[in-house]
């Protein structure tokens, strides 16, 4: 196995290549999680997980396999030196380290979901201040209390006022989905991540484009987790309901696909030919590359899947495994 914590899963059929080799493109990996065990603790008794939809909507046997996953990558969630070992051998430079989905929390009332992302936050930093030139930070953000939120993004560095706050901030946005609400048919065969996690990108995505979010606020830097879900796929009918029908173009006054465009997708699709053509559809320019790191639904290869893509050439490449991720986040130098 190439770690000691994440399950044995499929890797694009190519050896991780370590960092650091002369001539090697910059890998930053931007979908990567970590959990801090103590902001469990802060809300014992007032957090229900199992009512989080990734949970609700999943059969015994899920949680039961979920349990056990838990229980094999909690060093790699909690630990740094391990984290940075694994790193090593998949050849990522920087990762951009975000909140574990179990810690999304917004559930929460407003005052305990902005304690727990005030918490989760200052880890971040100071995994970020202990090791600079490995890591930065996304910060979580209480979104079922917009002015916290806010008040969050500030600190860090609903509605409008949220997304208007984030363009002024000039800030990378990763949206990660956890399971899809009312997602009840989706209880069996792990769907509820399989198929509900990128249906819910997609239906958010769908908002922030038919309500006109990215039109009003078009400097957004917005990445879309799971190479975007199924809707960086299929903008063709979303262009079409736009122009044959009224209730499509309540708010938005030009075609869906323009809005999409100002989108960023990573590299979890696990199949070459979905990569080239989330590239056809959207350019090499607005994908980068992520692991999913430490969960069983992950993909441990990002060189390997990348470098291994013959249709893309070397600068494309360069691009997607690390040049668009650190413009996007502003990274003053090449890391690693």
């Amino acid at each position: 196995m190439l770690f000691t914590c994440p399950a044995d899963v499929a890797r694009g059929g190519a050896k991780p290549t370590a960092r650091g080799k002369k001539g090697r493109h910059l890998c930053v990996d931007v979908h990567c999680h970590v959990h801090y065990v103590p902001a469990d603790e802060m809300v014992k008794g007032i957090h229900r997980p199992e009512q989080e939809p990734a949970a609700r909507f999943s059969s015994e046997l899920t949680r039961a396999t979920n349990r056990k996953q838990m229980q094999n990558v909690h060093a790699c969630l909690t630990s740094v030196e391990q984290r940075l070992r694994d790193m090593d051998k998949m050849g990522v430079d920087v990762q951009a380290i975000s909140v574990s989905p179990f810690q999304f929390m917004y559930s929460l009332p407003p005052e305990h979901g902005r304690k727990t992302a005030r918490a989760t936050n200052e880890n971040l930093a100071a995994i970020v201040q202990k090791h600079p030139d490995r890591f930065v930070a996304l910060a979580n953000v209480p979104l079922q209390a917009p002015d916290a939120a806010v008040e969050e993004l500030e600190v860090s560095r609903g509605r409008d006022a949220f997304w208007a706050k984030v363009q002024e901030l000039d800030v990378m946005v990763f949206m990660h989905p956890n399971g899809f609400t009312g997602g009840d048919r989706l209880a069996d065969h792990y769907f509820i991540n399989a198929i509900g996690n990128p249906l819910d990108s997609t239906v958010a995505v769908g908002y922030m484009v038919f309500d006109g979010v990215l039109e009003r606020f078009p400097k957004l830097k917005i990445v879309v987790a799971h190479g975007g879900g199924y809707v960086a796929h299929y903008p063709a009918r979303m262009d079409h309901v736009w122009t044959a029908r009224e209730d499509a173009r309540t708010v938005l006054k030009k075609k869906p696909r323009q809005s999409l465009a100002k989108l960023y997708f990573d590299t979890i699709v696990f199949d070459r030919e979905q990569l080239r053509h989330l590239v056809n559809l959207w350019g090499a320019g607005h994908i980068v590359a992520g692991t999913d790191y430490p969960y069983d639904m992950g993909w441990y290869d990002p060189r390997g899947f990348v470098e291994g893509s013959t249709f893309l050439k070397d600068g494309d490449k360069a691009k997607i495994l690390g040049m668009n991720a650190a413009k996007l986040l502003k990274l003053k130098r090449p890391r690693g």
